[in-house]
C-alpha cells in the first residue's frame, strides 16, 4: 500500500467512531502567516479537530500539491493542477511552520455537537479517494474557500455574515492581492500583467475569504445563531507560533517603474541619435522579440488557460499579436509598414483610454508602452526625431 493511501486510511479510521464522540470534540481554525516563497506569501488555513478522550489531534489541510507532478509548470499554466486534502498530526503541522518561521494562530469554531458531526461527515466524504483531489482556483476554490464552504454547509442558515452594505467600499480582488504584495514591486507587476478583468470585480464579504488572513478577519466578525441568540463564530484566539513576517528588502529604485522609465529615456535618445540602419535593426530586434514573447503569453493565457483570472486580460490590447508580425517583418526584411502603424495607433489609443478601462493597469507598464510607441513610429514611416522636441533641445 502506498504511503499516501496509508495516511489517508489512518486519518479515516478515527472518523468512523467520531460521530459517537462528537460531543467532546473541539474544532479550531488554524491561520498561518505569510512565507517567503511565492506560493506561501498569502498565508494558509487549515482545520484542527481534537477529541481528548480518543487522543485524536488531527489537522486537515486543503493546500497540498506536489512539485514532482509530471509537467507541473505546464499543468499550472493551463489551470489543470489539482490540489489535495492532506491530514497530519497537530504536532507535525506546527513543526513544519516552526521550521519555516511562520506565525500560526488558533481560534475555536463555536459550533454545537450536531454541527460538528455534520462538519466531520463532510470531511470524511472529502477524504474518499474520488473526492480527495480538487481543481485549484485562486479566487474561488482553494485552501481557505474549502474551509469556508464546509462551515457554511455544517452550520446552514444559523451562520450570519456581516452584510456587504455595512462596508463603505468593498475592495476588488486585485486590491486584496496587492495588500500582500507591498514591497514586492516586480512580483506585483508580474501579477498585474497576467491577471485580467476578473480581478477588478468587487469582492463581497464572503469572496474576501479566498485569502487565509482575510478569512480569519471575516470569520472573526461572523456570528452564529445559538438558542435564539447570536454569538461569535470564532472564540479563544491563541497565538501558537510567534514569528515576525518576512522582511521585504526590495528597493523602489530598482522597481519596474524606475527601470522601465530609464529604458524609455534610453530608447528616446537612441532613436534620436542612431541613424545607421544596422544599429536600429539590432535595437528593434531586441525590443520586438521581448514584446513578442509577452504577446505570446497573453495569447496563451487568454485562449488556452482554464484560469478564469487570466482570461479577458486587457493587456493583450497593447501586447497584441500584431507585434509578432512586426518582428517577422524585421527578421525577413519585409517592408510591412502597415503593421507598425497599426501597433503604433493601438498603443497610443490604449494610453489615451487607460483611466477608463475596466481593468487596473499597472503604472509601470506605461513606459513600456512608450517604448513601443517610440520604436513603431520610426518603422511606421513617421518622420520625426525625439531629440528635436523643444524641451529636450533645451536640456
Amino acid at each position: 500500500m502506498k504511503l499516501k493511501h496509508l495516511i489517508i486510511l489512518l486519518a479515516f479510521l478515527p472518523s468512523l467512531s467520531f460521530s459517537q464522540e462528537v460531543g467532546v470534540a473541539d474544532v479550531y481554525l488554524l491561520t498561518c502567516g505569510p512565507g517567503e516563497e511565492v506560493y506561501s506569501v498569502y498565508g494558509h488555513s487549515a482545520l484542527r479537530i481534537v477529541i481528548p478522550e480518543k487522543n485524536i489531534d488531527l489537522v486537515y489541510n486543503w493546500g497540498v500539491f506536489d512539485f514532482s507532478t509530471p509537467n507541473f509548470a505546464w499543468r499550472f499554466a493551463r489551470g489543470h493542477l489539482d490540489y489535495s486534502l492532506g491530514v497530519s498530526s497537530y504536532e507535525s503541522f506546527l513543526r513544519e511552520y516552526y521550521m519555516e518561521k511562520r506565525w500560526v494562530t488558533e481560534q475555536r469554531i463555536n459550533i454545537n455537537s450536531e454541527q460538528t458531526a455534520k462538519l466531520f461527515e463532510l470531511i470524511t466524504e472529502n477524504l474518499k479517494p474520488e473526492n480527495i483531489n480538487y481543481r485549484y482556483d485562486f479566487f474561488y476554490d482553494n485552501c481557505s474557500t474549502r474551509i469556508r464552504d464546509l462551515i457554511e454547509k455544517a452550520v446552514g442558515n444559523d451562520l450570519i455574515y456581516s452584510p456587504d452594505q455595512a462596508w463603505k467600499s468593498l475592495p476588488t480582488f486585485r486590491d486584496l492581492i496587492s495588500k500582500y504584495e507591498k514591497g514586492y514591486y516586480w512580483r506585483r507587476a508580474g501579477i498585474d500583467l497576467l491577471v485580467g478583468v476578473e480581478a477588478d470585480k468587487k469582492a463581497s464579504f464572503r469572496d474576501m475569504m479566498f485569502l487565509p488572513l482575510e478569512m480569519k478577519d471575516c470569520l472573526s466578525e461572523t456570528s452564529i445563531r445559538h438558542e435564539g441568540k447570536l454569538i461569535p463564530l470564532l472564540t479563544n484566539p491563541v497565538l501558537v507560533l510567534d514569528f515576525a513576517p518576512p522582511v521585504v528588502s526590495q528597493s523602489i529604485l530598482a522597481g519596474p517603474m524606475i527601470v522601465f522609465g530609464f529604458l524609455l529615456i534610453i530608447c528616446i535618445f537612441l532613436t534620436g541619435w542612431l541613424r545607421d540602419r544596422k544599429s536600429n535593426l539590432v535595437i528593434d530586434l531586441i525590443i520586438y522579440s521581448i514584446f513578442s514573447i509577452l504577446a505570446l503569453l497573453m495569447i496563451f493565457f487568454n485562449l488556452f488557460s482554464d484560469h478564469q483570472q487570466l482570461k479577458t486580460n486587457l493587456n493583450i490590447i497593447w501586447l497584441n499579436p500584431f507585434i509578432i508580425i512586426c518582428l517577422i517583418s524585421l527578421l525577413f526584411n519585409k517592408d510591412w509598414m502597415i503593421w507598425f502603424r497599426l501597433v503604433f495607433f493601438i498603443s497610443v489609443g490604449f494610453l489615451a483610454f487607460l483611466v477608463i478601462l475596466p481593468q487596473n493597469i499597472n503604472n509601470s507598464f506605461v513606459p513600456l508602452i512608450g517604448i513601443l510607441i517610440v520604436r513603431t513610429s520610426t518603422r511606421a514611416g513617421f518622420s520625426w526625431n525625439p531629440l528635436t522636441i523643444p524641451y529636450l533641445t533645451q536640456l
